[in-house]
C-alpha cells in the first residue's frame, strides 16, 4: 500500500445538509448516518487512516449543518473546522482552512462516499490516486459513466468521492461559497492537468434513499448485519439492524437504525425505519 507523503493532509467534507435523504436527515447530519452500522464519516476516517493520516496535525473535518453533533462525533481525532451561517461547498470548505493546509499537497474526501474494494479495504483504492502523484496536478477517483460523454463526467468517468488537489489550486480559494467542479477541477483540467484514475471497486455517494439503501446492503454482503446488542424476534432478509435496535416484525431490504424499533405485525420493504417509527422508502414513489 502507498503511504501517505509528510507533505500531504487531508480533508472530510461533512458539512453538507444532505437534503435528498430527508427525513432521515432532519435530525442527523448525513455525515453521522450508518451505513453497515458504521457512520459514514467514520468508514472515511478510517480509510484515511489505512493510509497514514490521522490525527488533528493530518486531517481535518469540515462542519456546518448540525455541528454540534459532528463536533461530538470527531472529538480529537481531527481538526475541525466549524462553517457559519450556510455552508461554504466543497471549494469554500478548502478556503476557509487554507492556513491549516499550509502549503501541503491535499487528498479531499466525501464523507457520504461508500467505496468498497473488493480486493483490500480500507485504503488501495485511494492509495492509487497517490502512487507516483506528483503534487502538481489534480487527480480524481473516477469510475466508467454508463454515458462517457453526459455533463458532469471527467474523462468518460464519474467522480468517485475522492480527489487529489495540489496547493497552488488551493491556496487562492475564497472562504465564500464555491464548488470544485467550476473552480478547480474543470480549469485543472482545461489545462491539461487532471487525470482520472480509475476505481474497479463498487461506489455509492449515498445521497438518495434508494443509494443509501444500496451501500447498506452492499456492506451486509449476501446475508444479515446485526449489531451484537440488537434485539431480534421477527424475520429478517438482508436487512442491517442497528445497536440497540428492535426487530419483532417482519423485514426485508431494511435498514434499522441504531435504537429504532420495528414492531410485531409490520412488514418492511426496501425501506429505512430511523428512530421514532419514521420510516422511508428507498423508492419515493412507493
Amino acid at each position: 500500500m502507498t503511504a501517505a507523503p509528510d507533505r500531504l493532509c487531508a480533508v472530510v467534507l461533512a458539512a453538507g445538509e444532505g437534503t435528498r435523504l430527508r427525513p432521515l436527515t432532519a435530525r442527523v447530519p448525513k455525515a453521522l448516518c450508518p451505513v453497515g452500522n458504521v457512520p459514514l464519516l467514520d468508514r472515511a476516517l478510517d480509510r484515511l487512516a489505512g493510509l497514514g493520516l490521522t490525527g488533528p496535525d493530518r486531517v481535518a473535518v469540515n462542519a456546518c449543518y448540525l455541528a454540534g453533533q459532528v463536533v461530538a462525533h470527531v472529538g480529537d481525532r481531527a481538526h475541525l473546522s466549524v462553517e457559519p451561517g450556510d455552508p461554504l461547498g466543497t471549494a469554500g470548505a478548502l478556503g476557509n482552512l487554507r492556513d491549516w493546509i499550509a502549503g501541503r499537497g491535499l487528498l479531499v474526501g466525501n464523507a457520504d462516499a461508500y467505496l468498497a474494494d473488493p480486493h483490500a479495504a480500507p485504503g488501495p483504492d485511494v492509495a492509487a490516486l497517490l502512487d507516483g502523484w506528483d503534487f502538481r496536478s489534480v487527480r480524481l477517483l473516477g469510475r466508467p459513466a454508463a454515458d462517457p460523454a453526459a455533463p458532469g463526467t471527467f474523462d468518460g468517468h464519474v467522480f468517485a468521492g475522492f480527489s487529489l488537489l495540489p496547493w497552488h489550486r488551493v491556496r487562492d480559494l475564497p472562504a465564500t461559497f464555491g464548488d470544485l467542479v467550476r473552480t478547480v477541477w474543470r480549469p485543472a483540467e482545461a489545462a491539461g492537468e487532471l487525470t482520472v484514475v480509475p476505481y474497479p471497486g463498487t461506489f455509492y455517494d449515498t445521497g438518495t434513499p434508494a443509494d443509501y439503501l444500496a451501500a447498506n446492503l452492499h456492506a451486509a454482503g449476501d446475508g444479515d448485519l446485526v449489531a451484537p446488542d440488537a434485539t431480534v424476534t421477527g424475520r429478517i432478509h438482508r436487512s442491517v439492524v442497528g445497536a440497540g435496535a428492535t426487530v419483532r416484525g417482519d423485514v426485508t431490504r431494511v435498514v434499522v437504525w441504531p435504537g429504532a424499533t420495528v414492531e410485531e405485525g409490520e412488514r418492511l420493504r426496501d425501506a429505512v425505519r430511523a428512530d421514532a417509527g419514521l420510516t422511508v422508502a428507498a423508492d419515493p414513489a412507493t
